[in-house]
């Protein structure tokens, strides 16, 4: 159990470095192309979107993991579907 949490730790660590990386790379290219000078409460907005992002990204996606391995998409009730063909 101490090892998963370990992992997922990483995991998020990792996560949260890329955002980061890609919020600081996004803020050079905006100041290269002549944008806006970015504040300090635009710098906390764009790293709350990213990492909002990420976060969703993440959870939507454990989320179809857990569905596939509970069986809940087998149980989907397909009776009124107007491309089933009734067996």
């Amino acid at each position: 159990m101490r090892r998963r949490i370990v992992r997922l730790g990483l995991a998020l660590l990792l996560a949260g470095g890329i955002a980061a990386a890609c919020t600081a790379l996004l803020g050079v290219v905006w100041a290269a192309i002549g944008g806006a000078e970015l504040t300090l409460h635009g710098w906390i907005a764009l790293s709350l979107g990213v990492v909002g992002t990420v976060l969703l990204a993440w959870v939507l996606m454990a989320l179809a993991f857990k569905s596939d391995r509970e069986g809940w998409d087998d149980q989907v009730d397909n009776r009124f579907d107007p491309g089933r063909e009734d067996d």
